[in-house]
């Protein structure tokens, strides 16, 4: 029986991931974007996916954050180290479907270049090599504005680039703004995380990438523009770009809904 996000599994990996798990069948694991925090993904996690709790109808989907307590300096190899000792702990050894999504993506995409061997399928949402320029501005000011102890106006200005519309930008800045983030000693954990993406660069490596892989985005994304296509050529992988989808809603898309549920069932890949 297919397990709802209201009743996730939550849990630990050895490594101090902190886990969630719904669904049944052999294990896929999703890593969630970027977070204010690094706890246990709850339910909206599962909606924030394309596909959603559908995606445990052929899987045990392991939704896996990062490790709370990152040192400065932590790198994206570092952060996909953790979830390769994951694979390697927790979850059968693998090989293993990865979906990432966004900051998510780019754990994911580095997983499959340094561990190959553990990454069966891979799917990239709303992902690339690199961040794009605005999106790596829009990351370092979130930075700025978080250490300076203004974390409204941290998060309020990443509106712009995740959002895809005039309307859409003023609005989604407002909730953003509302909604704040961490400050202090409780923001360690996204800083560490924002510097290791904002060196993230694999655009050399994606020829290492030994997996099948589906690239899926929206064609106003203001983190990564032309970089999703662009990546998913250099990983010679199939690419659903939804033209007027942002970084916010290209999840929610049907085509891309379709496109994934597809590439991870039985017949996928």
């Amino acid at each position: 029986m297919v397990s709802r996000p209201g009743t996730l599994e939550p849990g630990r990996t050895t490594r101090g991931l902190p886990s969630a798990a719904f669904g049944a069948g052999p294990p896929l694991v999703v890593l969630p974007g970027l977070t204010p925090r690094h706890t246990t993904p709850g339910a909206f996690a599962v909606r924030s996916l394309p596909g959603g709790a559908a995606l445990g109808r052929d899987h045990r989907v392991h939704l896996l954050q990062r490790r709370p307590g990152l040192a400065p300096g932590t790198t994206m190899a570092d952060l996909a180290d953790d979830v390769a000792a994951a694979v390697r702990d927790d979850l059968g050894g693998g090989p293993v479907p990865v979906l990432g999504v966004s900051t998510g993506g780019s754990i994911a995409l580095q997983l499959a270049v340094d561990h190959a061997d553990l990454v069966s399928r891979l799917v990239l949402v709303c992902a690339a090599a690199r961040l794009g320029d605005d999106g790596r501005r829009r990351q370092r000011r979130l930075a700025e504005l978080t250490r300076a102890g203004r974390p409204r106006a941290a998060w309020g200005q990443l509106g712009t680039p995740l959002a895809g519309t005039t309307l859409g930008r003023a609005a989604v800045s407002v909730l953003c703004w509302l909604g704040g983030g961490p400050a202090g000693d409780d923001a360690a954990d996204l800083l560490a995380t924002v510097a290791a993406e904002d060196a993230f660069d694999v655009t050399r490596r994606l020829g290492e990438v030994r997996a099948p892989a589906l690239v899926v985005g929206g064609g106003r994304d203001g983190f990564y523009g032309d970089l999703i296509a662009r990546t998913a050529a250099g990983l010679g992988a199939r690419l659903v770009l939804a033209p007027r989808a942002s970084h916010m809603t290209a999840a929610g898309d049907r085509t891309i809904r379709q496109a994934v549920l597809a590439f991870l069932g039985p017949d996928g890949a």
